[in-house]
């Protein structure tokens, strides 16, 4: 492209402003039913919707001294001599991806959990050996800003099993107890019950972390003994004061960054209605994170899909008419894809779409 940069350019000035040639480059849920007793079941689908976003080329042409030219793919304009070549070209992710997590940590999650858990090193392997630079930040998002140990008896290097609860004698900060902050010590039933000390002192996860796969599993192991705002807390994770890298007391400070896809998963059995604001509302703060850019962000959601339809993998002869705001918030996005936690390994999930991610990667172009 360089080389080509190059002739265009001798050929305007040799041309003075002559004409150029076109270059181009589930919970409670209300309204369920039930359906007659049936023997067979179906797997439930991945889904994605997006519609297109509309897209427009324009050029401008100047006085005597100049000419333009231009193609539907947009090529270069030119004024007063000198090329214009359109707008910038894709330089890719560069291997920068940062991937959140958002896991329900209400009563049922247990064995979406372990799924979750099984799955993940094949994910992360997949997506290395197809990223030749790989440079990854993983953060799971505190699911509902609770501390709670119910029983100190699960405590061992980092609270007292001789403690009083809720908090067990553990010591904490203000962002052990922030919906969306990196959660580190994931507390309560079914949760690890130790801080997850990561090398680099920050809440979360980077590509130089020596064992991976084993401080997610840490921070993953939510529990059991929390609530299912995984709407919320995603949105949260996402603010800008959450993640400002020049504020020491931001606790995701330096996750996000400008020139990195942004991979969210979000892992809820039932359906979220207890997250505070709409899904448009959550899809705003997903789209202003990444600077209004669709094609720089990627949203997985595994979750019930009792409101797909009949014969279904999580409640075969039910049926919720009202679809899950989860799903809508999968549906709502140019790259989303939803599909059933009830599914028994996660692994074909994740595989499924390593491709996309890493052509979305390919295909970046960052800000600025």
């Amino acid at each position: 492209m360089r080389t080509a940069l190059n002739l265009a350019l001798c050929s305007a000035l040799l041309a003075c402003g002559g004409g150029g040639g076109t270059t181009s480059f589930g919970g409670s849920n209300p309204g369920v039913t039930s359906a007659p007793e049936q023997t067979e079941t179906s797997a439930a689908e991945s889904s994605s919707s997006a519609p297109p976003h509309d897209s427009s080329t324009s050029t401008s042409t100047s006085g005597v001294a100049s000419a333009s030219t231009s193609s539907s793919s947009g090529g270069m304009t030119w004024d007063m001599g000198i090329p214009d070549f359109g707008p910038p070209q894709p330089a890719g992710c560069e291997g920068k991806v940062d991937f959140l997590f958002v896991i329900s940590s209400e009563a049922t999650m247990k064995p979406m959990q372990d799924k979750l858990l099984a799955s993940f090193p094949g994910f992360i392997d997949a997506i290395q050996a197809q990223l030749a630079d790989f440079d990854v930040h993983i953060l799971v998002a505190d699911p509902d800003k609770k501390f709670l140990i119910t029983d100190c008896t699960v405590c061992t290097t980092d609270c007292d099993p001789q403690g009083m609860p809720p908090y067990c004698g553990a010591m904490l900060t203000p962002c052990d107890k922030k919906i969306g902050a990196g959660l580190t010590f994931p507390s309560g039933a079914a949760a690890s019950n130790i801080r997850c000390e990561l090398t680099n002192g920050l809440r979360y996860i980077t590509s130089d972390e020596p064992k991976i796969k084993d401080a997610f599993a840490c921070m993953a192991k939510v529990g059991t003994g929390g609530a299912g705002m995984t709407g919320q807390a995603m949105v949260a994770a996402l603010q800008p004061a959450m993640n400002d890298p020049r504020d020491e007391y931001a606790c995701n400070g330096g996750f996000l960054r400008d020139d990195a896809l942004l991979v969210v998963t979000i892992i809820q059995d039932t359906y979220d209605v207890d997250s505070l604001g709409t899904v448009d509302d959550w899809i705003e703060a997903l789209r202003a994170s990444k600077d209004y850019d669709d094609d720089a962000f990627m949203v997985l959601v595994l979750t019930t899909d009792i409101d797909v339809g009949y014969n279904q993998l999580c409640f075969w002869n039910e049926y919720n008419e009202t679809k899950n705001r989860l799903r809508l918030l999968g549906e709502g996005v140019e790259h989303g894809f939803v599909g059933s936690i009830c599914q028994g390994n996660y692994a074909p999930f994740f595989a499924e779409h390593v491709s996309h991610l890493v052509d979305l990667c390919d295909n970046f172009v960052p800000p600025g």
